[in-house]
């Protein structure tokens, strides 16, 4: 592991950001081109909304695969949650331009009207919180209410996943694959604080 380790480490940031932008280009070229569906709005939707929510998986996987195989690939779990909230805030402007016209009163009546924007603009808000603490100030001034607020990401990935589902007429097996992976996820992490726990609870026994 320390071999691969290695080859991690020399992974810079901006190559994660180059990497991430490649799903943007190809979204433009089938734009641009005429490769989308019959709904070119709604592939538009579903793409960044898509992309966005596979960064945020990705950057969950980050801490479990560290403590489960030892390969640390920390330094870049940053860029990674920052690709998620942008890939999510052009999914947000693609329905808000593109779909409802800027049109603010149609907005909020679909929002009340359909449980699926709820679960979305919820997990969006939470993602607009953990972007703007990505920071080293953030950090050094939160101390260690910042774990806990980055936290939250777990929860903002479930609220996507039930955003994804609901706005679906049928589930197929990629979404339900998805959200297990997450749910998935969430068990090791929820597995390795329980761990935590009883190792503290012992060492004040002792």
């Amino acid at each position: 592991m320390q071999r691969v380790n290695g080859y991690l480490r020399r992974i810079p940031e901006w190559a994660v950001w180059l990497a991430g932008a490649l799903p943007l280009a190809l979204l433009a070229y089938d734009t641009l081109t005429g490769g989308l569906g019959v709904d070119p709005i709604r592939d538009i939707e579903h793409r960044l909304g898509r992309t966005a929510l596979y960064f945020l998986i990705g950057s969950l996987t980050i801490t479990p695969v560290r403590k489960l195989f030892r390969i640390n690939a920390t330094h870049l779990r940053r860029a990674l949650g920052l690709l998620a909230f942008s890939y999510a805030v052009l999914h947000l402007l693609a329905w808000v331009v593109f779909d409802m016209g800027l049109l603010w009163s149609q907005m909020l009546k679909d929002v009340v009207k359909r449980p699926y924007l709820i679960f979305g603009m919820t997990a969006f808000v939470i993602l607009v919180i953990l972007a703007v603490t990505s920071n080293r100030y953030s950090i050094r001034r939160l101390g260690r209410r910042w774990g806990r607020l980055h936290k939250l990401v777990y929860a903002a990935a479930i609220l996507a996943c039930l955003h994804w589902l609901w706005a679906l007429k049928l589930w197929g097996p990629w979404p339900l694959f998805c959200t297990g992976l997450i749910l998935g996820l969430l068990l090791v992490r929820f597995g390795y604080w329980v761990s935590g726990r009883r190792k503290v609870s012992l060492k004040t026994a002792g």
